[in-house]
């Protein structure tokens, strides 16, 4: 590692952490020319890469944070925790990642979090499902209000948002 103070790149490591179940390394590091202390983070990077195919066809690599956009745009403003949107990302990915093994279909993407958003927020879901169902007239809107009404709901615990 190349010390963020001096720039030399030796330095020895005094204690590693693993965080987030695993996924990630806190590093604790030392630089053996100024002898100031700093930390890392090491994410191991999943092998298989997804690749997105989009609706006219083209592929682009796999963001978790596209998703993210997405499912914050949809909730706005509504009293939904990070926490939780978070929650539904990660979901979402891990479930990609064990399901498909190169390339998803981006509407499996979008069908994927329009689930969980309905699940979620009701409101965050009509949003989401507006862009991603790409609604063209009142009657499409308000079938899917209908639908989403005459369905039972999986409120989930609050527990499970944070």
């Amino acid at each position: 590692m190349i010390c963020p103070y001096c720039g030399e790149d030796r330095d020895k490591v005094i204690d590693s952490r693993a965080s987030d179940g695993g996924v990630v390394v806190r590093r604790r590091r030392e630089c053996l020319e100024c002898t100031r202390r700093y930390t890392t983070y090491e994410r191991v990077e999943k092998t298989a890469r997804l690749a997105v195919v989009k609706r006219d066809g083209s592929r682009v690599a796999f963001d978790p944070q596209n998703v993210l956009r997405g499912v914050q745009a949809a909730c706005g403003k509504r009293p939904i925790p990070e926490a939780a949107k978070l929650k539904v990302v990660q979901e979402v990915e891990d479930e990609l990642h064990r399901e498909f093994d190169r390339e998803v279909p981006s509407s499996e993407i979008g069908r994927r979090v329009a689930g969980r958003l309905r699940d979620l927020d009701q409101i965050a879901y009509i949003r989401y499902a507006s862009e991603h169902y790409d609604f063209r007239t009142l009657d499409d809107l308000s079938d899917e209000v209908s639908d989403l009404k005459s369905r039972p709901r999986n409120l989930p615990n609050q527990q499970e948002l944070f």
